[in-house]
């Protein structure tokens, strides 16, 4: 039998991959960055063990945190991404043609490098648009003066540095962070795994208190935990099931995100509709 790394999420359960060599390995000041070859997924990066994006699947990931929000603003100029140090989400940010300037913040550099050397299709870090900033998220959006017109959290799970990002105080900065009409998408763990709920349930409370709208939607991730990745949506008073965003949504993706490989109309809708079991764990 060759190598293989194996995640686990519940109990002894979890999610096995087969792998080749081993192409990038920093513990950090922060957390511990890896990237291996796999045998069917490319390369893989990891974070203190846990999955972050493979080359195959990360297109679902991106595109799911970043369109829904994107076209559900009717005029997105100005973008804030925490984390993402990958490059993906500002990569599917910047499709859009009305984006001038995506602020990218990143606690570890480390991601950025390792992302670069060994899935340098995921970024788009020459853009012209994109503005790299190396420091804590959590603390950048406590200052801001400028407001966004969207605020995507793309951290990693509730631990390490990334915990604050799953705090009340730090969706309030955000909410403050925001201009009129501001919209904030985030990714809030997998419903299949019970030691997430207290955070999502932590999160969607937050979201439903600070503002106008707040929904939860899915995205089918298969190295995620379970496969099933709920993530979060939050405006200043737009719904993003609106019949003229379903009409917007249609229009760009026959014209300016026709490469895309998850994302289009009728899945932004089927997003929103959510098992049962899945509603519960955020009902109050």
């Amino acid at each position: 039998m060759g190598l293989t790394y194996t995640e686990h999420y519940n109990g002894s359960t979890g999610l096995t991959v087969g792998l080749g060599k081993q192409l990038f390995h920093e513990q950090t000041a922060y957390q511990l960055v890896e990237v291996f070859e796999t045998d069917t997924w490319g390369n893989l990066m990891t974070i203190d063990g846990m999955v972050m994006l493979s080359q195959k699947d990360e297109f679902v990931y991106h595109e799911m945190l970043i369109h829904p929000a994107l076209i559900s603003h009717p005029n997105p100029e100005r973008v804030l991404i925490i984390g993402g140090g990958d490059g993906g989400s500002a990569r599917e940010a910047m499709k859009h043609p009305s984006v001038k300037h995506v602020d990218m913040v990143e606690i570890d550099d480390a991601v950025i490098r390792a992302s670069k050397l060994h899935m340098p299709e995921v970024g788009d870090f020459d853009n012209p648009k994109l503005n790299l900033l190396i420091e804590d998220g959590i603390a950048f959006v406590k200052n801001v003066t400028k407001p966004y017109d969207v605020i995507i959290i793309d951290g990693s799970d509730p631990v390490g540095p990334a915990q604050g990002l799953f705090q009340k105080q730090f969706f309030q900065n955000c909410y403050n962070a925001l201009a009129d009409g501001g919209i904030l998408a985030a990714q809030t763990e997998s419903p299949w795994v019970s030691s997430y709920h207290d955070s999502m349930r932590s999160v969607f409370f937050a979201l439903d208190d600070l503002f106008e709208f707040s929904r939860m939607y899915l995205a089918f991730i298969p190295l995620y935990p379970a496969g099933m990745w709920s993530m979060a949506f939050a405006s200043k008073g737009i719904d993003p099931l609106n019949q003229a965003i379903l009409e917007k949504a249609k229009t760009a993706c026959s014209t300016y995100l026709t490469d895309l490989k998850y994302y289009n109309e009728q899945v932004h809708v089927g997003a929103f509709c959510l098992p049962n079991f899945v509603s519960n764990i955020i009902r109050r």
